[in-house]
Formats: C-alpha cells, structure tokens, sequence
C-alpha cells in the first residue's frame, strides 16, 4: 500500500483519508480510537493556527479584552487600500497577523462546556472593510458524539484553553503578499466550540434526549449574534462591506446564519452590503444507507447526525427554507443545494469537485487497500453532480481537485480554474457588487467570477496539489495510485502511460 501526501504539506492535514483508512484496516481498541479522533480533525477547517506559547489565563474565562473603542472609518472605502513600503498601508497600519482574543460581554452565551465564548480581532484602523470567519469542525449530536469530543478535543467544546492570539494564514493573513484582497480589512476569527454547525441556540441547562442527559449548551446561532454586537464598539456600523465566511461546518454555518446577520446589522443601524464566503461547506446528501441508531460519525450519515442535533441544539433555520418542507424535514436546510435558493444575500462559494469529505460519506478513502470499480465511477459522477448543483450559483470557484477546505491555506492564492485565481475570482465578484450597487447594466469583461472545471476527472485540473508517496518522496500520478490500489485499469480503458497526456489535453482546452 502507497502512503500519499499532498506535496509541500503533511498527511493529516491536507491529504488525509489515506491516514484515516490505514487506521481503518488496523485491528485493536486502541486504533479504533485513533479513526474517530483523526476522524473529528478533518471535518472542519482547523487551518489557522495557533500560538502554541500563549496560554489562556483560566478554566472558566469571562473578561473581554482588546481595546473597547474603534475608532470610524476616515473614508468611504469601495477598494483596498494600497500597500505602501514595508508592508504598511495608506493609514500607517504595520501588516501584522496577530489577531487577539476577545470574550463575549454576554457571559450568559457560551460554549459547550459553559466556558466564555468569543472571538478573535485584528483592526485595521480606517477600513471599512470586514471578514468575519466561523471555524469549521462538524458536530456532535448525542451523548456518546459529545462526550467523545470533549475528551479528544476540547478546544472545540471549550475556551479554557484558547491561547491570547491566533495568526491568520490565507484569506486571514495580514500580509499583501498573500491575502492581495482582503488583506487590511478588520479580520475577525470566530472559534467553533458550540458543536452544533452554528445553528444552536439551547440555553444553558440540562438537554434531554431519550434515557440520556446531555450536559452541554448548545449556542452557535447566539455566538454569533453576540459577536455582532460586541463587534460595535469596535466601529463595524460604519462598514461599507461586511464578510461572513467560514470553512466546512463553518461554510455551512455562513449558510444557516447570513440572512440574519444581515438583519441584525441593518437593525443596529449599518448600512453595510454583507456578502457570503463558504468554503467546503457545500455538501450533498449522502447515497449511502447506514444504521439509524448510528452512535458515532463513522456509522452516521450526515442527515442522520442532522436530524439528531436539530432537537438537542435547538437548531435554527432561516425561515424560507424552512417553509419549504414539512415538519421533520427541516434538515434539509443544512445542504447548499437545498438552502441557497432560499437566501437573499450575495454568496460566493468555493468548493472542491471531488470534496474528501463528501467521499468519506460514501466510504471512499482514496489511499486506502483497495477501491472498487463502483466507488471509482461514483468518484467520477461526484464531480458531474457537484458541478450540476451550481447551476443557479451566479458565484463560485470550483476545481476537480481532491481535497477539503481551501481559503486560509497559505498557498491559495497558487490554485486556479480557467487560468483565474481565487484572490482574481473574489476581486472581480467584488466588481461586480460595487457596480450593480451603481445600477450598472455593464458587464465587466476579462473579469470572471463563475469559474467551474469542465475537465471530467479527480486532480485533472494541473494547478492541484501534487500526490506524494511518502515511502519514495515521488510525485504520482492519480492513475498510479489507482493501480496501487489494485484498481483494474485496464478493464475500465484507461491506459496508464497515454492517459496522463490525454488529461492534459482536456485542461488546455477548457479545463
């Protein structure tokens, strides 16, 4: 068996089903838990990292710090201010991405474990300008899902151990050279320590389901609210832009809340535009039929995980989604496909073809000690449907890459689609809202911002991560990991040696 990473990066991280199912196939307890841990770091974005030297100053946290005042933005800021030498913008910013942690003044909303929720802020003074990101990390859903992700990881259930500052990498980072777009807004980094894909609003007590008593609060929908109105006294009511994004369970939540974040800044008196960022957070519903009585997040589908959280989150769901289906069938509203038609404000999504994650739902881990004919052509027709729930997304930047999460990767700005970056794709969507902000009927030409891979095949698209063999350090093709999986390439009419040139003569043509 071939051990694969993505080049330039490490295994768990960015290429990391083939580590999952080498824990999958060994035997014993203890490798078991081994799955399920890894298994829970690689549902959500835990891109931006943070510092190891700083620690957080107490179990239960509920000071707010960082400065109370903001001062007004000095312009109406429709681009990006210039960076001048040294890294240093036109105000005097000094480019830094330190960003520090603030508690909520709510002390009455929190995370999992009753601990201070709360978020991280980098200021740019006199931007008007702001990118708020929601963590990504999947869920828990009962008492087993929870109790297990509190032991293994607490970070993601509690703040006690948040440290004082997080630096920003991709879309997060302050620095021009590798955030061109967005890098001197007032950057915010929501933690994700509800476990209810921000959807939660149960009050603090006691959650009851079934025989079982779950001790945790369940407040993603409120986290978000409350960062809204602490985020006033550091000036967002004079924004001219705000950005709500976020990764995996984060997209998702970007999907579930924007609609009301919209609504609450417009109450506050902002007259902001507020647009959506979601990264991977664009699931299908999954084919596969496992046990309903699914105690963890190997046996349960997503929908099943759905339609368990609703009930124990108190889940919230914007309301014209949920007019559209029944009683009971609200979970519906936690896909892309199915909630965004029902959303109003401006989105840009970002989704990879071949999603790992929306593999693993279907039992694929590329990597792994074998891959049948079947789940090969459902890996082939993952892509097709992907592309054909974008239909009526005016925004969104696709490649037929294997892999999850894309926007605080230091290197995204290095992957494209048609010859278009991401950071150009994002720019020109920008445009393209200030001028129809203006009433403007022009298009702008040589400006693309719905980029979608039309080549057929996983890593067919040549700016995605190289596939590594770690026991050699060689880059492989996907047909030669293919063939190491025992696949029968022949048999499918793919030829190892021709193939490879034959791809690369789709994506000079269109890909």
């Amino acid at each position: 068996m071939h051990v694969l990473s993505v080049k330039g990066s490490t295994l768990i991280k960015v290429f990391p089903w083939v580590f999952l199912s080498s824990l999958k196939s060994s035997g014993g307890f203890a490798m078991k838990v081994l799955y399920h841990v890894a298994l829970l770091l690689l549902f959500g974005g835990l891109n931006c990292q943070s510092n190891r030297n700083t620690k957080a100053g107490s179990k239960s946290p509920r000071k707010t710090g960082g400065q109370q005042g903001g001062e007004a933005a000095s312009e109406d800021e429709a681009h990006p201010v210039t960076a001048g030498p040294g890294g240093r913008g036109a105000s005097g910013n000094k480019a830094s991405d330190d960003m520090k942690l603030n508690f909520l003044k709510n002390t009455q909303v929190t995370c999992n474990d009753g601990t201070a929720a709360g978020f991280y802020l980098k200021e740019f003074r006199g931007s008007k300008r702001w990118l708020i990101f929601l963590e990504g990390g999947w869920c828990c859903y009962n008492k087993e899902t929870c109790d297990s992700r509190y032991k293994n990881f607490p970070r993601l259930m509690s703040s006690s151990e948040w440290p004082q500052t997080r630096k920003g990498t991709g879309i997060l980072s302050a620095q021009p050279e590798e955030n061109p777009h967005w890098w001197n807004a007032n950057i915010v980094f929501v933690p994700y320590c509800s476990s209810d894909v921000w959807s939660g609003t149960a009050p603090p007590a006691k959650a009851r389901q079934g025989k079982d008593t779950v001790e945790y609060t369940f407040m993603g929908s409120l986290i978000i609210r409350e960062v809204i109105k602490d985020l006033t006294l550091k000036g967002i009511k004079q924004a001219k832009v705000i950005m709500l994004a976020g990764t995996s369970a984060g997209g998702t939540g970007v999907l579930l809340n924007i609609e009301k974040v919209s609504a609450q800044l417009e109450q506050l008196g902002a007259e902001a535009q507020v647009r959506g960022l979601v990264d991977s957070g664009w699931f299908l519903e999954s084919k596969q039929q496992k046990a309903p009585e699914c105690p963890d997040s190997v046996s349960c589908t997503p929908a099943d995980a759905i339609k368990k959280g609703l009930r124990l989150w108190n889940g919230i769901i914007p309301e014209k989604c949920r007019q559209q289906y029944r009683k009971g069938e609200e979970w519906h509203c936690f896909f892309g496909p199915k909630l965004y038609s029902s959303l109003s404000s401006p989105l840009f999504v970002v989704q990879w073809l071949f999603d790992e994650e929306q593999l693993r739902l279907e039992n694929i881990y590329l990597g792994g000690q074998s891959l049948s004919e079947q789940q090969w052509t459902y890996m082939q027709n993952l892509g097709k449907e992907l592309k054909n729930s974008f239909k009526d997304v005016s925004a969104v930047f696709a490649p037929s890459c294997l892999a999850h999460t894309l926007i605080t990767k230091s290197n995204w700005m290095d992957f494209q689609v048609k010859g278009t970056s991401l950071t150009r794709a994002l720019q020109c969507w920008d445009k393209s809202l200030q001028e129809s902000n203006r009433n403007s009927k022009t298009t702008i030409k040589g400006c693309p911002f719905n980029l979608i891979d039309s080549c057929q095949w996983p890593q067919c698209n040549p700016t995605c991560p190289a596939l590594v063999d770690q026991a050699t350090n060689q880059e492989l093709t996907l047909l030669q990991v293919l063939a190491s999986m025992g696949l029968d390439l022949q048999k499918l009419g793919l030829n190892l040696k021709q193939e490879g040139s034959h791809l690369t003569g789709m994506v000079s043509n269109g890909g």
